[in-house]
């Protein structure tokens, strides 16, 4: 595995780390309704299970792909950057916000090239 392959490996963890953040922990404060352009706080509220949810599937995104790099097994990596791509087609398209695609599944694609790009 590359360095510049490693480096885009962890931004993309990083990036899910900081969504289950939002996802489970502040959902319902400010930032996290600013963030996700929810309605109301009390829909925040009413949605806040379902939010830690989604926030859990994207933490365990990102132990994957740092489970990938520990191991240093570019298979591993691929796997879950092609889930993370695929969450953020979904979620774009879902949730007609485009800005999720730009925000989710292109860092994991340009990570995906770089998977294979020898060394």
């Amino acid at each position: 595995m590359t360095l510049t392959t490693f480096i885009l490996l962890a931004f993309v963890a990083i990036e899910h780390i900081y969504f289950l953040i939002l996802e489970m922990f502040m959902w319902t404060k400010p930032k996290g309704i600013k963030a996700f352009g929810l309605k109301s706080k009390q829909f925040a509220e009413e949605t806040k299970v379902l939010a830690a949810n989604q926030g859990l599937y994207n933490g365990f995104l990102a132990a994957g792909l740092i489970f990938s790099m520990i191991e240093n097994d570019i298979r591993v990596a691929v796997f879950f950057l092609i889930c993370v791509t695929i969450a953020g087609i979904y979620g774009a398209f879902s949730t007609k916000q485009i800005k999720l695609f730009y925000v989710q599944a292109i860092p994991a694609i340009i990570a995906l090239i770089f998977c294979f790009i020898p060394s």
